[in-house]
């Protein structure tokens, strides 16, 4: 196992997080965007207001993508298995 290996694992590693969580901060961050513009117009300053629409939408996000998600990490997992004995030489 060589030092590029554990490098370009880790890297890999890193993207499929990332990859997993964007579904759910680009809603979130729609969604914030959304509602400070209406809190803006409407001068409501209450911080309720903005957090329970994001949780909301956030968690409808994560129901929608949960299938690809699960797709991309089993996918990676499997490819982490199948690997194994190249990764012990």
């Amino acid at each position: 196992m060589t030092t590029d290996f554990v490098i370009g694992f880790g890297r890999q590693a890193i993207e499929l997080c990332l990859m997993m969580a964007l579904p759910m901060l680009a809603v979130g961050l729609g969604v914030g965007v959304v509602v400070s513009i209406i809190q803006a117009a409407t001068q409501i300053q209450e911080t309720t207001l903005s957090f329970i629409p994001k949780i909301i939408s956030m968690f409808i996000a994560l129901l929608l993508a949960l299938p690809w998600i699960m797709e991309r990490v089993v996918s990676f997992t499997r490819e982490v298995f199948i690997n194994i004995p190249n990764y012990v030489q």
